[in-house]
């Protein structure tokens, strides 16, 4: 019988059926962080029960982190108090944490990956709605709520109900200037921010076949943000190269045979998906959110919709372009910003930032405009001052900042001040999203470095070459 790559997965990770209609679900990694772990080790520790199996689960911390000075003592007393729990439940049970200090540390969904944790054909969770990004290895990940995060720590399993299948195929080529942001973008545009309610989804096509894994993991981190369950990627040979030789994939002979099962990790071709969507590259451009969710997006050179878009009613469309400052009708370009952040879990990697360091060398950013680079990791951290972007960053005027999930939410010390613009490249533009009264507008790396050149919103296409 034939079957989409998500069943394949699915089916080999069932315990047992329940009736009811679910199922009992094998989890192979659990990574966890300090803002959704506390109350899960409480709960163990209240009923006397350990850890099930302490290496299938990874910490780090990353959210409540400062992205300064982290040799210091963090001056939150809320992060400290969550950091330092981290430390404590994880010494207590026997988890492997990457802390701050430690080489690993990183946001969780970009240590994974890099750290070879992340490997097609797996089940990963987390307490994190954005563990979708793993799904660009070929695995069902997906984020967790903190009673669950208890269950798999506890039983390494859970209890779920098979979501339905969605494939989204964009066949052509990407237009110069038009990135792996912009087509997610683009999809949740079409789509809605509840479009995908109710579906694992499936990329496929030429174009997503001609992306590197972090351009992948970037389509997948935000599948959530159309409201599906998750998003992953058939592996290929790019997949198996970029795993090859990491700290934790298998090596030698045990990865050659890892690949030959890697495989036959694909959908079938009679494979039946309970919804379908085809797109072409060429369609794409540079895209940018003018909303509160984001499913409010547009290129970068069109007009803001006079009328809600399909999901959105009248009411939430003057709320939110009451919100953002903005006007039904206007054109965006040239809209003067406040800041720029380039990181989060969505565009933190080191190409993303080697992809803002070619554009922005040699140049200046905005005297008005406030801009920060946060790498995703101490790895990434370490490549990109290896190969000189921190030196072009600060010279164009960016900071360069330490491994954390930053400006992308408002849990730490990088707010954006309430009633400013900050274009960036993380994955949500809710309300108080990057601190309160903070306006953000999504975007690509490249979108975001340009704006921070130019001071304003721009079509980075016009000043390319």
């Amino acid at each position: 019988m034939s079957k989409t790559l998500f069943d394949k997965i699915w089916d080999s990770h069932v315990v047992k059926p329940v009736e009811g209609g679910m199922e009992v679900l094998y989890i192979d990694r659990h990574f966890i962080h300090e803002v959704t772990s506390p109350q899960a080790f409480d709960g163990l520790r209240q009923r006397n029960i350990p850890v099930f199996r302490t290496k299938n689960t990874v910490a780090t911390a990353d959210h409540n982190v400062p992205t300064q000075n982290q040799h210091l003592p963090i001056a939150d007393p809320l992060g400290r108090f969550q950091v330092e729990k981290l430390t404590e439940n994880c010494n207590e049970f026997g988890v492997d944490l990457y802390g701050l200090g430690h080489r690993w540390q990183g946001i969780v969904h970009v240590i994974g990956p890099e750290l070879g944790i992340t490997q097609p054909g797996m089940t990963i969770v987390c307490g994190d709605s954005h563990t979708s990004t793993h799904g660009a290895f070929g695995t069902i990940a997906f984020g967790i709520g903190t009673s669950q995060v208890e269950q798999v720590l506890a039983s390494q399993c859970l209890l779920l109900k098979r979501p339905k299948r969605m494939r989204i195929t964009v066949d052509g080529e990407l237009a110069e200037g038009v990135v792996s942001k912009d087509i997610i973008l683009y999809i949740i545009s079409k789509l809605s921010a509840a479009g995908g309610t109710g579906y694992f989804v499936e990329y496929a096509g030429s174009a997503i076949r001609s992306l590197s894994m972090e351009a992948r993991m970037t389509i997948c981190n935000m599948s959530i943000e159309m409201g599906a369950r998750g998003g992953l990627i058939a592996p290929d040979e790019t997949t198996f190269e970029y795993v090859r030789g990491r700290e934790f994939a298998p090596q030698g002979a045990a990865f050659e045979a890892a690949v030959a099962k890697w495989r036959e990790l694909y959908s079938d071709p009679d494979a039946v998906f309970d919804k379908e969507y085809h797109y072409r590259a060429e369609d794409i451009a540079p895209m940018i959110t003018y909303g509160t969710n984001p499913g409010m997006g547009i290129p970068v050179d069109e007009a803001i919709p006079t009328a809600p878009t399909p999901g959105d009613s009248l009411a939430s469309f003057e709320k939110s372009l009451g919100y953002m400052g903005f006007a039904a009708g206007e054109n965006l370009l040239g809209k003067p910003i406040h800041h720029v952040f380039i990181g989060s879990c969505t565009n933190s990697r080191i190409e993303d930032l080697r992809l803002a360091a070619k554009f922005v060398q040699g140049k200046q950013k905005a005297p008005h405009v406030s801009a920060m680079i946060v790498p995703g990791s101490k790895q990434v951290e370490a490549q990109a001052k290896a190969e000189g972007l921190d030196k072009i960053f600060i010279a164009a005027g960016f900071e360069f900042r330490e491994p954390g999930c930053s400006a992308c939410l408002g849990m730490n010390e990088d707010k954006v001040p309430a009633g400013e613009y900050c274009v960036s490249t993380s994955n949500r533009n809710f309300e108080g999203r990057q601190g309160p009264g903070a306006r953000t507008i999504l975007a690509s790396p490249l979108t975001a470095v340009a704006s921070a050149v130019e001071g304003k919103i721009v079509d980075v296409r016009s000043l390319l070459n």
